[in-house]
């Protein structure tokens, strides 16, 4: 008997079906990307599996207690399942992440990943 090892993010189109599986979330923000460039669809997280709980509260809070877990900021895709959990799209947690990062309150380490000031 074989076992097929399960990725640990997953997200699908509710609108088309499409799914995706990642070995990273942020594979799974790039595949939200060229989804929603082609078809104006947001996806929804199906999977999630981080290895630590993912925390509560508003972006910045969220992006402070994942902080712990990675050396140089946190990988957007890890911050958009975790706002997922609480009924943000993709698309909405990026915009948030744009509109924080304007008023000064996260930068960018490395692409695709954020930190608190």
């Amino acid at each position: 008997m074989s076992r097929q090892r399960v990725a640990p993010f997953a997200a699908a189109c509710p609108e088309c079906a499409v799914e995706s599986e990642a070995e990273s979330a942020n594979e799974l923000v790039e595949f939200y990307r060229r989804h929603h460039r082609h078809t104006g669809h947001e996806i929804a997280w199906t999977r999630a599996d981080v290895g630590f709980d993912l925390p509560d509260g508003d972006l910045e809070a969220v992006v402070g207690e994942c902080e712990s877990h990675y050396d140089e900021g946190v990988p957007i895709g890890i911050v958009a399942a975790a706002m997922g959990a609480r009924g943000l799209t993709v698309g909405e947690t990026l915009a948030r992440i744009r509109e924080v990062r304007m008023t000064g309150a996260l930068y960018e380490p490395r692409d695709d990943h954020i930190a608190k000031v």
